[in-house]
């Protein structure tokens, strides 16, 4: 009497084998979605903190524009005292 193929232990090797493929695939499709949002997200951060460097630089823009503005408004104050003491 043949023993069978079940009994002998060889298609249980091939389902674990079967089985490790499966896990093996599984885990490196894994790491690389893992990865690829890592990545995503590492690159948002950049682009975010781009974005407020170049809000800062636009701000400290118009902060120097607006005290210049201010100094030569100072300016023009201070001489119009000036005329008006003479008037007076």
């Amino acid at each position: 009497m043949k023993p069978t193929d079940w009994q002998d232990g060889t298609d249980w090797q091939e389902v674990f084998g079967v089985i490790g493929a499966f896990l093996l695939i599984t885990v490196v499709l894994t790491v690389l979605i893992w990865q690829f949002g890592a990545n995503w997200r590492a690159k948002a951060v950049l682009a975010r903190e781009e974005e407020y460097r170049r809000l800062a630089e636009q701000s400290l823009a118009a902060q120097q524009e607006t005290e210049r503005r201010l100094s030569d408004i100072q300016g023009r104050m201070e001489s119009l005292e000036r005329i008006l003491k003479d008037v007076e």
